[in-house]
């Protein structure tokens, strides 16, 4: 299966049809969050027919909460709080982020991320054989998650990378890049509104990343 991942779009949708040019043929593309820069919420409509494969989002700590509803009226599906499958994979979204020091306008308790997580990884790893990606805008804390030598992810996503074969998250724009845990994966595929984002291949034994710059 080959993802592309996108994120923190933050409004800037112009590099999108050059940032799908490069990627080539996929077959699914993840969103993590901050679609829009503190909205509006409307701005979403913008990804409808940018992409002729299924796209999936979860929102960011920028994104109002009513995009969720928008999320639902639009071609995009809302993979807040939910589960969706392709193939033999389960796609497990928290969107958000833990809370922050600026009160940004999509936060969410460390006890609500992992409340919502728990029963979704539960049914989802009798039901895939732990092909779980998990997309999270907030990064797991330690990993993909530093600013100036601050681990500032969360901590409740962090209970559950090892049970995920593949995270995909953004938020911190600084901590682009790849990362690995035990036997699983980490991307932060980087600012799309800086024209970045990538291209990973996964299959049932392996990852593999590559990272798009426009």
């Amino acid at each position: 299966m080959k993802i592309l991942a996108i994120a923190d779009i933050h409004g800037d949708f112009s590099h999108l049809e050059d940032i799908k040019e490069k990627a080539g043929e996929i077959d699914v593309v993840v969103i993590s969050g901050d679609i829009t820069n503190f909205g509006p919420s409307s701005e979403v409509e913008q990804l409808n027919g940018v992409f002729d494969v299924p796209v999936f989002a979860v929102p960011g700590n920028c994104d109002q909460k009513d995009i969720l509803e928008v999320l639902d009226d639009s071609e995009i599906v809302n993979l807040h709080k939910a589960t969706e499958r392709i193939g033999d994979f389960m796609f497990v979204g928290i969107g958000g982020s833990s809370p922050t020091p600026f009160n940004t306008p999509f936060e969410l308790e460390e006890q609500e991320i992992e409340d919502a997580l728990e029963p979704m990884f539960n049914a989802c790893e009798g039901d895939c054989k732990g092909n779980i990606v998990m997309v999270s805008h907030a990064p797991p804390k330690g990993l993909l998650d530093s600013i100036s030598g601050d681990n500032v992810g969360s901590a409740a996503v962090a209970k559950f990378i090892n049970r995920s074969k593949l995270v995909i998250c953004a938020h911190i724009h600084e901590a682009r890049g790849f990362a690995r845990s035990g036997d699983t994966f980490l991307v932060n595929p980087g600012m799309a509104a800086d024209g970045y984002a990538a291209l990973i291949e996964l299959e049932q034994d392996n990852v593999s990343v590559s990272f798009i710059e426009v």
